[in-house]
C-alpha cells in the first residue's frame, strides 16, 4: 500500500495541494529509501485526553494539527534506523511550520501494531476512542531545545 502510494498517488496529492511528500533517496541511483507526507489536519477537542483539553478555550471544537500521514522505509533499508531519522526530520519540519501556522500537535494513524509501537517509542500518545496518536507541538519543541543544549554542552572551544 505504501509502495503504491509513492508510485501512483503522491504526485497527484502534491499537485492538488493535499499533502507534501518528502523523499529520502540515494543521490547517485535515485533509489527511494524512504519518505513521509505532511498535511493540515485537526482533532476534535473532545478526543484529546482531559489534561490537554483543560488549557484550551471551550470555543475551540477542533484543534489544529499536522498529520504525518505516511512514513515508509523501503524493505531493503529497514532495520538501520532510517524510520527514526525520517520521523525526526518530519517533527523538525512540523515545529518550524508551527512557528508561522498554528498547530497544537502532530497526528499519526498507525497502519498496524508495529507502527504503533514505533510511535510509542518516540512519545506519541494514543487518542482515546481512536486508533490515532498525537504528540503535542510543545513537547516536540522542548525535545529539540534539549537536543540543542546537549550539543552545546558537548562542544569544547578549540585553541
Amino acid at each position: 500500500m505504501l509502495d503504491d502510494y509513492i508510485k501512483y498517488q503522491a504526485g497527484q496529492d502534491i499537485r492538488r495541494k493535499l499533502s507534501a511528500c518528502f523523499v529520502f533517496a540515494d543521490q547517485s541511483s535515485g533509489i527511494i529509501k524512504g519518505y513521509f507526507t505532511l498535511s493540515n489536519s485537526s482533532v476534535p477537542l473532545k478526543f484529546l485526553p482531559v489534561q490537554y483539553q483543560k488549557n484550551i478555550p471551550a470555543s475551540y471544537r477542533s484543534i489544529p494539527a499536522i498529520l504525518l500521514g505516511r512514513l515508509s522505509v523501503s524493505k531493503e533499508f529497514q532495520g538501520f534506523g532510517l524510520g527514526g531519522v525520517l520521523l525526526i526530520d518530519a517533527l523538525k519540519r512540523c515545529v518550524e511550520i508551527s512557528s508561522t501556522l498554528g498547530s497544537f500537535a502532530v497526528i499519526v494513524d498507525p497502519i498496524d501494531a508495529a507502527a504503533e509501537n514505533f510511535y510509542l517509542k518516540y512519545g506519541f500518545i494514543k487518542l482515546p476512542d481512536s486508533a490515532k496518536m498525537f504528540l503535542p507541538m510543545k513537547t516536540i519543541a522542548q525535545q529539540f531545545e534539549k537536543m540543542k543544549s546537549i550539543k552545546m554542552d558537548n562542544t569544547s572551544p578549540s585553541c
